[in-house]
């Protein structure tokens, strides 16, 4: 049972490296990106608007809304199967599945 599951998982990494082989790269030249410098008013609102939206974004992140927890402390919680996240641990440290603290 647990062969036949390896055996398809090689026989599809096989068959991606076969037809990604193929795949060649194609350097990008400023020629590919032609920008045009905004004339009318209304070009100018437009891309002010989309600049103010991108900021927006980027301070909402997903990341952000995480707490910071130290070492030792609790990092995750197991519903089940699953393991939800309650805070990201500090730089350096790790979460570890095990004990659901910072290590």
């Amino acid at each position: 049972m647990e062969s036949s599951g390896m055996l398809r998982g090689l026989l599809f990494v096989g068959l991606l490296t076969v037809l990604c082989h193929g795949q060649a790269s194609r350097e990008v030249s400023a020629e590919d990106f032609a920008v045009e410098k905004p004339e009318s008013a209304a070009d100018k609102d437009l891309i002010e608007a989309l600049e103010a939206l991108l900021g927006k974004m980027h301070s909402t992140e997903k990341r952000g809304n995480i707490p910071t927890c130290g070492m030792g402390d609790r990092c995750a919680m197991k519903f089940g199967p699953r393991i939800g996240k309650l805070c990201d641990c500090g730089r350096g440290a790790n979460c570890n599945s095990y004990l659901l603290k910072c290590i």
